[in-house]
């Protein structure tokens, strides 16, 4: 999506042929043996087959474990990234309310063709440990539960995470691939993986903050990706649960991620409900937020209206890493309050009111 600042929302649904929403539920190839992008759409799990050693060119390839953690007071984020050229794993402790980071700590590794491998797979049981430099960390899923562990000294201190969380028996996510135009064998494909309610501790020398599963909630942004060289996109999400008019609780999430990419055979776009996917169509924001519109109200609304909630912002968590203006991470991640409306797939529709998620906008040259 070229100049994303001149966009408006209408345009996502001004096409010519609207997203098909195309989905896989068997097993698929992911790319051919010249590294062609052969599979395009979304699925409720996992099913593309990623064999890693055809993504090409091999030092454009991108692979991450990405989680955070929070129950809007603060928040964590443990990370695992190889972009082929090198690496890092780090956590993160933010402060949301009194907006400030409490711990940033990282070590780095230099050269991750094969180096410090990741697993194929985000939503299946799976195991990846390393000793990075002076940080060392474990992400351990199993059927029903990940485990987190992370270890550093950082600034005279040392960081210890371990987090918990949970997978109700049969989670779906949205995994989707979104092909580049007139890049044949450019991908970006991600699993998101909500409603994890989730329990753990981020130590800091003799400081412990403590999180609990009665409000908190940890999500995966699991990604296998091979993109040109500058990107933008929007990433939102958020998990809670809500009470019918019973009385019973329900766990409820939402996934809003879009600007990536070819998404004419899919959209990043979905509600959780009691562990189930319900998929929409295209989505944005009715006022672009660069470069003084952060801390407004968002709104958002998707083309066919079953996602209509509005985020009244509390903290713009902003970072700008940028090497020699060749390597670039800008972004705004704005965590806030959302209030409004969506539909299920049956048309039901829930009444949404002042639940804490984030929407972050960035734009990317790596």
């Amino acid at each position: 999506m070229a100049k994303n600042e001149q966009r408006t929302y209408q345009s996502f649904w001004d096409w010519e042929e609207k997203s098909k929403q195309r989905e896989y539920t068997e097993k698929t190839t992911l790319l051919g043996a010249d590294g062609t992008l052969i599979a395009k759409g979304w699925a409720r799990r996992n099913v593309f087959e990623y064999d890693r050693n055809r993504s090409t060119p091999n030092n454009r390839k991108k692979e991450w474990d990405f989680y955070q953690i929070s129950d809007g007071k603060f928040m964590v984020q443990i990370s695992f990234a190889n972009i082929s050229i090198g690496g890092y794993v780090s956590a993160k402790l933010v402060d949301l309310r009194n907006k400030k980071i409490i711990v940033d700590a990282m070590s780095v590794f230099l050269g991750g063709k094969n180096k410090y491998v990741p697993n194929p797979k985000g939503d299946v049981p799976n195991n990846f440990k390393a000793k990075i430099g002076a940080a060392e960390f474990e992400f351990d899923t199993k059927e029903t539960e990940r485990t987190l562990y992370f270890k550093m000294n950082f600034k005279g201190k040392d960081v210890i995470c371990n987090f918990h969380m949970d997978i109700a028996p049969g989670l779906e996510n949205i995994t989707t691939v979104l092909p580049f135009k007139g890049y044949p064998t450019k991908y970006f494909m991600t699993t998101k993986q909500m409603c994890m309610p989730c329990s753990g501790t981020f130590e800091y020398g003799d400081e412990i903050y403590e999180f609990s599963k009665e409000d908190a909630f940890a999500s995966l942004d699991w990604g296998r990706v091979n993109t040109p060289y500058k990107m933008v996109w929007y990433w939102g999400s958020g998990s809670t649960y809500l009470f019918d008019e019973n009385g019973e609780k329900h766990l409820f999430g939402f996934e809003i991620t879009w600007g990536i990419g070819d998404e004419s055979n899919a959209t990043e776009t979905c509600l959780f409900y009691d562990g189930k996917a319900h998929k929409f169509g295209a989505i944005d924001v009715e006022t672009f937020p660069k470069p003084d519109k952060y801390m407004q109200p968002w709104k958002f609304i998707s083309e066919d209206g079953r996602f209509n909630l509005t985020m009244e912002p509390f903290y713009d968590h902003h970072s700008d890493l940028n090497v020699a203006n060749l390597a670039r991470m800008h972004s705004h991640q704005v965590h806030g309050l959302w209030s409004g409306d969506v539909t299920l797939d049956d048309g039901t529709k829930l009444e949404i009111k002042d639940m804490y998620a984030f929407c972050e906008y960035v734009e990317n040259k790596w």
